[in-house]
């Protein structure tokens, strides 16, 4: 009997080993679509989509721009949209909308959440509007530093959406916040950002924060003051240094952000000095990659 209950003990530790190293290999962002990167066989292109896995929870965040190429981009990243359990579009420009009619051709009844905004913008954004940042290495610059070659966006279809118009937890651990801009441009226009709880504190995902990045994790800090991460688009595309300069001593000194992963809209110059403010606690987004969380 004590060696049956020994082996018993054994396997059952052996599964839970099992079990919680399955869970680590897909606790994770992929980042989708972006106009950065690392040499790949992945399309770059001006917009942003990401792929969140964690505690058994598939949910993808944005569409990127133009539906072909987010298509080309989850084939050679092998994922599976046909199985998520959300689709959240964090606004409605169509840099995060566009591959919205790919997804729904794979997966019509999923479950897409939006904020309550009328509005939708399906022309291409200027593709020259950033500014170049000498010294970047080329996986940290858009298009890998050469002159892009755009793709128009891609309109997007009816689904099954639900409007979201304020704080909701869609799953446990997994809340939307709803954040509107005031901002010159995007005045009185709401964002969707996810944040979820994990054992470090919370993890944000951003589509481009036109509300402000700060704004927004100051909106998570009231659900969860420790904020573990941040990933996705912070707009400091046009800004000058002395905003990205404050907003990154918003990040690091005030909201105390223990990692950060910025992509899309950020700028060059955001990258540059994020990653010498934030030193071994950036880590690299851009197409294709794989951002661990706790």
């Amino acid at each position: 009997m004590w060696k049956i209950t020994r082996w018993c003990t054994c396997v059952t530790v052996t599964l839970g080993l099992l079990t919680v190293q399955a869970e680590a290999q897909h606790s994770k962002v992929t980042v989708i679509y972006d106009a950065f990167g690392p040499e790949s066989s992945l399309k770059l292109d001006w917009g942003f989509s990401a792929l969140l896995e964690y505690k058994g929870k598939r949910i993808l965040f944005d569409t990127g721009n133009n539906a072909k190429a987010f298509e080309h981009n989850v084939r050679e990243l092998r994922l599976d949209l046909a199985n998520l359990d959300a689709v959240i579009l964090s606004h409605r420009h169509s840099d995060h909308t566009g591959g919205l009619s790919y997804l729904l051709r794979v997966n019509p009844e999923v479950r897409v959440y939006t904020p309550q905004d009328p509005g939708v913008v399906i022309e291409r954004a200027p593709l020259a509007f950033f500014k170049r940042e000498p010294g970047l290495p080329p996986q940290m610059s858009y298009y890998r530093g050469k002159e892009p070659k755009g793709e128009t966006g891609t309109p997007w279809p009816d689904a099954r959406f639900t409007v979201v118009t304020k704080t909701t937890e869609i799953f446990p651990d997994f809340i939307l916040l709803n954040t509107v801009s005031e901002k010159p441009g995007t005045r009185e226009m709401p964002e969707l950002s996810l944040a979820v709880r994990t054992p470090e504190g919370l993890a944000v995902i951003v589509g481009c924060s036109h509300p402000g990045v700060e704004k927004i994790l100051e909106q998570a800090s009231q659900i969860d003051r420790n904020i573990y991460t941040v990933t996705g688009g912070f707009h400091l595309v046009t800004a000058p240094q002395s905003e990205v300069e404050r907003v990154a001593s918003i990040l690091s000194d005030t909201l105390k952000l223990k990692r950060i992963a910025p992509g899309h809209c950020t700028s060059e110059l955001g990258f540059r000095v994020l990653m010498e403010r934030f030193g071994d606690r950036f880590d690299q987004a851009g197409a294709g990659a794989s951002i661990r969380l706790p």
